[in-house]
Parts: C-alpha cells; sequence; structure tokens
C-alpha cells in the first residue's frame, strides 16, 4: 500500500529542503577527499604499512559501492526526513569514532560508519530536486547542487593538509564532526517528506552475496602487500569472493525484482559505457593514495602541499563537467570519450615515467591533466550508455555503473598499493633509501594505473563508435517490473 506525501511549496520549501540535503552531501564529499593528505601521519602513528593505510580509502569506496543498489529501497520504503537524520546520524557517529579511535581498525569501523551515512545521504540529492522542483527548473537546481558538492572534494585536500600539519589528523575529523552535526540540527525545522512512499522488498541473500563478493575480493588483494600472492590470506579470500560473485550474478538473473538489474548489460551501448565507466575510475582512484605517499615520503613535502597538489585537479573537474556535457552534445561520445582516455593516459604515464626527476609543480600539473582527462571521458561515455535504454531502467543503468565505478575502483586502488609495496620493498633490499624506494613504488604503481587507462583507450576506440547522443535499440529485457 503506497503512502503519498505532499510536495512541498516550490518558492520556498524546496530550496530549504534541497540546500540542506546539498549541504549534508557537500561534508559527505569533503570527507571524502580530506583524508588523502593524512595516510602517511596514519602509517607512521598506527605503524602500518601502505597495503593497510589503503582501507581507509578503498573501505568507504566499497561500503558506497554495495549501499548503491540497497539505497533505493530505502527511498522507497523511508520518508526522506528518517533517512536524512539516520544518514547524517550514521555519519556523524562515524567521524566521532574516527576521531577517538584507539586503535586502526576502530578507524576503519569509523569509516565503514561515514560510508553507510553518505551511502544513505547521496542518492536523495539525485532523486529531490526531481520531486519538488517543476521540470523547467530542475536543471539549474541540480547545477546549483553539483556546484556546491563539487567544491566539498576541491578543498578537501587542502584544509586537510593545513589541519593535519597544524594539529593533527584527530582535530580533522572533529571539525568534520561538527559540520555534519551542525547541519543535522539544521535539518529540524526545516526538513519535510517528499515523494510517494511504497512497499518494495530487500532480498538479504543479494545483499550478503555481494558484501561477501566485493569484500572478499578486496580484502584478498590487499593482504597481498604483505602477506604475498601465495598466501592463504589472499587466495581464499579471493576465491571466496569470486565464488560469491558468480551467486550474486546468478540470483539477480533469476529473481524478478533484483537488486541489480543485470539484464540492463544486454543492451551493447550500455554495457560498453558500464565498461568504460568502470575503467575510467580503476585507473585513477588509486591516485588518492599513491599521490600522498609520492609527495611527502617520497618527495618530503607536507601535508600542507599534498593538499596544493591534489586542488588543482579537484577545480580541474569542476570546470571540465560542463564543458563536456557541451562537448557531447555537439559531437557525440566518440570523439570526448577518446580525446579524455588520452589524456588521462599520458598523465598517468608522465607520473610512471618522471621518477626521481618529479617536482612539486610537475606532480600537480599532471594531477590535473588526469583529472581533466577524467571529466572529458567520463559523463559523455555513461550518458552515451543510459540514453540507450529504456526510460524504465535509467535508474538501474545509473546504480550498476556506480556500483561497478566504487566497487573496482577500491578493487584496482589494493591491487595497484601491492605493486607499490612490493617494488618498494625490493628496492630498500636493493639499498636504495626510503625515499626512492617510494618513488620507484609509486612509480610501478603508476604504470599499472596507465596501463589500466590504455586499455580503456583500446575500448573507446574500438567500441564506442557512434557519434551521436546515443540512439540505439535497446535489447528486450524480461522480468522486470
Amino acid at each position: 500500500m503506497s503512502q503519498a506525501i505532499s510536495k512541498p511549496r516550490v518558492e520556498r520549501d524546496a530550496v530549504v529542503i534541497v540546500g540542506v540535503i546539498t549541504l549534508g552531501a557537500f561534508v559527505s564529499l569533503f570527507n571524502q577527499t580530506v583524508m588523502a593528505p593524512a595516510l602517511p601521519a596514519l602509517m607512521r602513528e598506527f605503524e602500518v604499512t601502505a597495503g593497510t593505510a589503503q582501507w581507509v580509502t578503498t573501505i568507504y569506496m566499497l561500503i558506497s559501492g554495495i549501499m548503491v543498489p540497497i539505497s533505493g529501497y530505502f527511498m522507497d520504503k523511508y520518508p526522506t526526513r528518517k533517512l536524512f537524520f539516520l544518514s547524517m546520524g550514521l555519519f556523524v557517529a562515524g567521524t566521532v569514532l574516527c576521531a577517538l579511535c584507539p586503535s586502526y581498525w576502530f578507524l576503519i569501523a569509523g569509516r565503514v560508519a561515514q560510508a553507510a551515512g553518505a551511502g544513505i545521504l547521496m542518492p536523495l540529492v539525485g532523486t529531490v530536486p526531481l520531486l519538488v522542483f517543476p521540470v523547467e527548473l530542475r536543471g539549474t537546481a541540480m547545477g546549483v547542487a553539483g556546484i556546491v558538492m563539487a567544491a566539498g572534494p576541491a578543498v578537501g585536500p587542502v584544509l586537510g593538509g593545513l589541519v593535519i600539519d597544524a594539529w593533527g589528523w584527530r582535530p580533522m575529523f572533529l571539525i568534520i564532526a561538527a559540520l555534519a552535526f551542525a547541519i543535522m540540527v539544521l535539518g529540524i525545522p526545516l526538513m519535510k517528506n517528499v515523494g510517494t512512499l511504497k512497499d518494495p522488498k530487500l532480498d538479504i541473500a543479494s545483499v550478503v552475496l555481494s558484501t561477501i563478493a566485493f569484500g572478499g575480493l578486496l580484502f584478498g588483494f590487499s593482504s597481498a602487500s604483505d602477506a604475498g600472492w601465495t598466501s592463504p590470506m589472499v587466495i581464499v579470500p579471493a576465491l571466496v569472493g569470486v565464488v560469491a560473485l558468480v551467486m550474486f550474478v546468478r540470483r539477480q538473473l533469476a529473481l524478478e525484482v533484483p537488486m541489480l538489474e543485470l539484464r540492463c548489460l544486454k543492451t551493447r551501448n550500455f554495457l560498453i559505457a558500464a565498461l568504460m565507466v568502470t575503467l575510467i575510475n580503476a585507473a585513477v582512484a588509486a591516485t588518492n593514495v599513491i599521490l600522498p605517499l609520492l609527495v611527502q615520503n617520497g618527495m618530503g613535502a607536507s601535508a600542507t602541499t599534498t593538499g596544493m597538489v591534489m586542488l588543482p585537479a579537484s577545480i580541474a573537474g569542476i570546470v571540465l563537467s560542463p564543458i563536456s556535457g557541451m562537448l557531447f552534445d555537439r559531437m557525440g561520445p566518440r570523439l570526448v570519450t577518446v580525446g579524455g582516455m588520452v589524456v588521462i593516459a599520458g598523465s598517468l604515464l608522465g607520473f610512471g615515467f618522471m621518477g626521481a626527476g618529479l617536482t612539486v609543480g610537475l606532480a600537480a600539473t599532471l594531477c590535473a591533466l588526469q583529472a581533466c582527462g577524467q571529466g572529458l571521458a567520463n559523463m559523455p561515455v555513461n550518458t552515451w550508455g543510459v540514453n540507450a535504454l529504456p526510460d524504465e531502467l535509467i535508474a538501474h543503468g545509473n546504480a550498476i555503473a556506480n556500483t561497478g565505478r566504487q566497487v573496482f575502483g577500491a578493487i584496482s586502488t589494493a591491487l595497484l598499493v601491492t605493486v607499490m609495496s612490493s617494488v618498494q620493498a625490493s628496492a630498500l633490499a636493493g639499498g636504495a633509501s626510503a625515499a626512492e624506494a617510494t618513488v620507484a613504488g609509486a612509480g610501478a604503481a603508476y604504470f599499472g594505473c596507465a596501463v589500466v587507462a590504455i586499455v580503456g583507450l583500446v575500448v573507446a576506440v574500438l567500441f564506442v563508435f557512434e557519434n551521436k547522443r546515443g540512439t540505439a535499440a535497446p535489447a528486450k529485457v524480461n522480468k522486470v517490473k
């Protein structure tokens, strides 16, 4: 039995509701990048390796990816107001735990709670404006929200670096917790319910299988840097993850209403687009772990400098997003996507080849070029793929693409950090200094990133052939309600 919830007045209430949710999303996205400059400090304080420290980043991406398909159930099942306070409450609790954590694994538990809260909140940003604004104002509302949210990742590394250098990484989490709590309190008189509630069913078995699959693969690949590729700690979790992934896929294809509608992948253009989006994120996600280690441990710079190196990339991403949209409308996906992949691959190869000759300015330039390529390639190819789906499957298609982007970005990061750690250990054994070994390891990891980007470039050249916005007839999809 569905329950209708009154639509607020557009003139004021709509702006207020979207504004409060957007502020929450800003803090959540700010939190993602603010951790990057802190990784070397975490390694020193908790005496953990890079392979272990990367969990701070990858667990956040993993949980976010798992939450993507579940969030649709939450939005259908619970009122907007309740979801907002649940998400912000989880995020605040997780952030406080991160600030006060007595050990590294308590820090990871806090990051899990943060990611779960963000995973509930972020889909609201993409849905609520469509419910409270008329059609003619939705584009403007989403654009303004997008600018605010884009500012979060942009200022995160810089502010994080400044706070870390001045007071350490724990006060940084306290600042985030205070901001999130203030937004939650602000929402008490301002948040209202919108939309229509339904009575959806959540397939618990699918949730369990996806968690075991993605978590097993991530844990196995992450353990390789410390335990070695032949260790049972690597082989057993990876095998369990593969088996669970196969079972998850089979279950989704058998269910009448699956958690992820994988039959969307029968549509050729969408299949290519989903693969491209996954490869793009797999190529660039590891930068958030590798670059801070390279700049601080390899080049001897500060956390603040790390933030400044990453700032141009964030700005480039903000600027390129609308430009890539306009280029897509004029030229279609092929030229824009191929051009973006060339820039990504070139910047990653630059990191790999520079070695000890890398300077702070050059690192910032290469990082910005990477972001430019990502901004050019990601949106056009994703839009092209989604345009090939029928309207009733667009939400399912976006969920598949977002899940792939987050989960395989996390797995790719774990693999590439393992490569970095292995090369670093070999260099140290050969008599290199700690800084030289870090530079060598980072270079090898960036070469790995470049290989993934080159694979994406080849896929784009061979298969993204329609020089238009995407008009392929989608394959028939059965058993969808």
